[in-house]
């Protein structure tokens, strides 16, 4: 079924809302004082985000075809898969998405921020933050680990057997991966690897009155917009020259 570009532009808001609230969640659940999981294992927020990925693209993979990352529109605007036209209402969607599964996450955890004192451990369940304070080493783990990421969705979806992708073990695969990315890569910067899911809720962090929130870090923000911008398109024109699109 073919769907309209406005329900398309629809369900890229809802994906990415969808992902944020469940992996921004997760940290919150980690991160925050007096939660369930407050000082649980990292392995949760890896599980959040695998899901977080994985669950929208169940839902509308075969909608809009679950970029649910501004990076990821533009990479593939780039080898022209899709019209830059397009791409950039998706973003706009991307975007927009975040910041409202974002503000669901403060609105739920709101008592758990009020109650934790460490400004870190708060822009944590907003954005990324790299340990030692390293914007290259922040760029270099955020290009790598976006590319990995960029490079194995394309070869899942694009994985046939008689001639036909199975997208269903594609999008399964997907959340798979991503999990994977934030056990093994995601150390350093915790990861991003996708501009909205960093810039949006930042964006909200030096807006929302919270206490204790601290600085949010503006001197870092470009690296998780950039480096993962950089690795789409670099991700898919390599999978184009080797597998085509």
């Amino acid at each position: 079924m073919e769907y309209s570009l406005t329900v398309q532009v629809i369900a890229e808001f809802i994906g990415t809302a969808f992902m944020v609230l469940l992996g921004n969640g997760s940290v919150a659940n980690v991160e925050l004082k007096g939660t369930k999981g407050h000082h649980g294992s990292w392995l949760i927020i890896a599980i959040g985000y695998g899901m977080g990925v994985m669950i929208p693209a169940l839902m509308i993979g075969s909608v809009s075809g679950n970029y649910i990352n501004p990076a990821f529109a533009i990479g593939m605007a780039s080898v022209g898969s899709i019209a830059w036209s397009k791409a950039g209402l998706f973003i706009v969607a991307e975007f927009l998405g975040a910041m409202v599964g974002q503000l669901v996450v403060v609105a739920m955890h709101k008592p758990y921020y009020d109650q934790t004192t460490n400004p870190t451990a708060i822009l944590g369940t907003f954005s990324t933050i790299e340990n030692t304070g390293s914007k290259l080493n922040g760029f270099i783990s955020e290009f790598f680990g976006s590319f990995v990421l960029f490079f194995g969705a394309l070869a899942l979806t694009h994985n046939t057997f008689n001639g036909k992708a199975d997208l269903e073990v594609a999008h399964i695969g997907l959340g798979f991966l991503v999990m994977a990315l934030v056990a093994s890569m995601g150390g350093p910067t915790g990861p991003a690897l996708n501009p909205a899911r960093d810039l949006g809720p930042r964006i909200l962090h030096a807006i929302l009155p919270l206490k204790n929130k601290g600085d949010s870090q503006w001197g870092y923000s470009w690296v998780p917009v950039v480096a993962p911008t950089l690795a789409a398109i670099a991700a898919a024109f390599a999978f184009k020259a080797l597998f085509g699109l």
